[in-house]
């Protein structure tokens, strides 16, 4: 079977983790020798990498997925495949309903891809849905970026929250070593990249499900000595990391934060009810106020860290005074972003089966009474950047102002400044803030410090 001059596009919907997982298969079809095309109508192979989180993610594959259904009646020849969650969790079911598929293949199976494209081209039609143990990360991913990388460092999610698919279509925890993470970095830092973002569905969890223990009885890996573990590898400027459980989030990993100047001033800790009642039912094994006496601690150490959350609302049984104590704990803490939803009930969750949903106008109603008051303290928030110096990493072209770059500061807020891309592209540029909007920042370079040539 030749490949040569053969194309592939690849959709992704969902997480951070789905995202990685794209970059690795189409590093996978890189090898066969496919070359990427952006239009999809141009691809003989076409892969959706898909999310179950909410409903609407899952209707959106469909539909796509009928777009191309239809046009393979015309090109036989074309390939589909819908990996990722929607994969996962519906398996065989999808062949039911999409017979134009070729391949159907849950997250554990994004290594396997070559082998299981060439049972396709075979003349086979695959469903890869069983539980497996995760190859390591042996390809060399497409990324989208060349200044920023994700890197896997746990796979999977052991946690049952009630109303989470995810450890039923991801699977149990699986660390990877830290020598095999540590490698991936070392390389990263040789191809020129300055700043990796280091992944997992509860990072929080690293190292638990690796073997040995130290002699106070503590696993032996944990995710707060990965981080002393990498962080000095060379050419790397930043490091961040999600997405952390607020049940296993402790003052060591603060500690280290803190003291380990390349980890970014930023943390990503759902908290996703500010009623204890409700947390309980959504088996997530914390208090409000645990999660508050956590960013209490986040900023003694470090008083100007970013935090970001989600929430959800209209949790089955959720009343209005619950509800209310959510809007309490925005209120309070004041997020620098805050990413909410409206509860949807998920094939083989248990909160799905419950009979006290609520109606959608309630949800609807509390989603946009909670991201009106999200909105407002994030841009609080935002005020204390005007006029402040931030370091910024430069990843781009402002796509709406060509004379602009823009980039993140370490508190990861998306900033925009005068700059020709070619020159500043993965430098880091201090950047004197003179305008500030709720999610983003304009600013002026007063220094431009050269990145690390290695």
């Amino acid at each position: 079977m030749t490949t040569s001059k053969r194309h592939y596009h690849i959709t992704t919907f969902g997480c951070q983790m789905n995202k990685a997982d794209s970059e690795r298969m189409a590093g996978v079809l890189e090898d066969m020798g496919f070359e990427w095309s952006e239009d999809p109508n141009n691809a003989d192979v076409i892969l959706y990498n898909t999310c179950t989180i909410r409903d609407n993610a899952e209707q959106k594959v469909y539909s796509y997925l009928g777009r191309q259904a239809k046009r393979k009646h015309e090109q036989p020849n074309l390939t589909l495949i819908v990996a990722g969650c929607v994969a996962q969790q519906e398996g065989e079911a999808l062949l039911r309903r999409v017979p134009e598929l070729d391949l159907v293949m849950g997250p554990q199976h994004a290594n396997r891809l070559k082998d299981l494209l060439e049972s396709v081209f075979a003349g086979n039609q695959v469903v890869a849905t069983e539980s497996v143990h995760i190859i390591e990360d042996i390809t060399q991913p497409r990324r989208d970026s060349k200044v920023t990388a994700w890197v896997n460092v746990i796979y999977g999610c052991n946690e049952r929250c009630t109303y989470c698919v995810v450890p039923n279509v991801r699977g149990v925890e699986q660390s990877r070593t830290p020598s095999a993470i540590r490698a991936e970095i070392e390389e990263l830092g040789r191809q020129g990249y300055k700043e990796v973002t280091l992944l997992g569905q509860n990072i929080d969890a690293y190292g638990r499900d690796l073997p040995g223990t130290t002699p106070e009885g503590r696993h032996l890996y944990n995710f707060t000595d990965l981080l002393y573990y990498v962080h000095d590898l060379p050419g790397i400027e930043r490091l961040r990391f999600a997405t952390s459980h607020p049940r296993y989030f402790t003052e060591r990993l603060i500690k280290a934060c803190a003291e380990l100047p390349k980890v970014c001033e930023h943390f990503h800790i759902p908290f996703q009810s500010g009623d204890n009642e409700l947390l309980k039912a959504m088996s997530r094994g914390y208090t409000h106020e645990k999660y508050r006496r956590i960013i209490d601690t986040i900023r003694r150490y470090m008083p100007d860290a970013s935090i970001s959350a989600d929430a959800i609302v209209g949790f089955p049984g959720e009343t209005e005074a619950q509800f209310e104590n959510t809007l309490k704990l925005v209120e309070d803490i004041g997020f620098d972003m805050l990413n909410t939803a409206t509860y949807s009930p998920r094939p083989g969750t248990p909160a799905a089966l419950w009979d006290n949903q609520l109606s959608e106008e309630v949800k609807s109603d509390r989603l946009q009474r909670l991201n009106h008051l999200g909105n407002l303290k994030v841009a609080e928030r935002s005020q204390r950047y005007f006029g402040r110096i931030e370091s910024v990493l430069v990843e781009d072209q402002n796509p709406k102002d060509q004379t602009q770059v823009m980039g993140r500061t370490g508190g990861n807020r998306l900033t925009f400044f005068s700059g020709d891309i070619k020159e500043l592209k993965g430098q880091l540029v201090k950047v004197k803030i003179t305008e500030v909007r709720p999610f983003s920042l304009t600013g002026e370079p007063v220094e431009i410090k050269q990145a690390l040539s290695v």
